[in-house]
């Protein structure tokens, strides 16, 4: 597994959930571990379980499995959030990513965590503002939601910053969910209005978002 990963602090750095999002791939699976408090977002840890795409499928899952499972015990998360999967541009690439996903499921749930699933259009709307955001402006929000902390090594991988909006998605889901006692529909965020999000963003230089 090549990642950049800080050793796991002997006690939580912060209060609440401790979110690990996992972008799952057969190749290349991202995760990251959020935490949220005082309402800013901080990556404890990231990185990503690289896979050998020469070897045998059943063997590449069984790394992702393991791996990701002792990814989950080693830094204590206490939730997962995972990118469902509604639709792919071909049913073998959908096949593959959905055994990919799977394996990841399985890992999680071993590893005794609730796991929580958003499908790609809600990731985008939480954390971009649109449902119809491309990698980039997600990519650009991550790293402006996270602050200083975004130039970690640990997010040079954009599986990782992935991961990162899975996480920051279920964190905003949940806290909405503990404001309201339930989530009757997806608010729409405005990404040029961080004041609807509910959380508070680092002082960054100006950044121009296309809306």
């Amino acid at each position: 597994m090549n990642v950049l990963v800080p050793p796991p602090a002997s006690e939580p750095a912060a209060s609440g959930p401790r979110v690990l999002g996992v972008d799952p791939g057969s190749r290349h699976t991202g995760w990251a571990l959020v935490v949220r408090t005082n309402g800013r977002f901080q990556v404890e840890a990231a990185g990503v379980i690289h896979t050998d795409p020469e070897a045998g499928m059943a063997s590449r899952l069984a790394q992702i499995l393991r791996e990701l499972r002792a990814v989950a015990l080693g830094h204590r998360a206490t939730a997962a959030s995972v990118e469902a999967i509604f639709s792919h541009r071909s049913a073998q690439s959908a096949l593959v990513l959905g055994q990919a996903r799977g394996v990841a499921l399985a890992a999680l749930a071993e590893a005794g965590l609730p796991v929580h699933e958003y499908n790609a259009s809600v990731i985008k709307q939480s954390v971009a503002g649109s449902g119809k955001a491309d990698k980039a402006q997600i990519g650009r929000m991550v790293q402006m939601l996270l602050g200083e902390s975004a130039q970690s090594p640990m997010l040079s991988s954009e599986h990782a910053r992935d991961a990162c909006a899975i996480a920051m998605t279920h964190h905003l889901h949940a806290g909405r969910v503990l404001a309201l006692g339930v989530v009757k529909r997806t608010r729409k965020l405005d990404p040029r209005s961080p004041a609807s999000w509910g959380v508070k963003v680092p002082a960054v230089p100006a950044l121009k978002v296309p809306g």
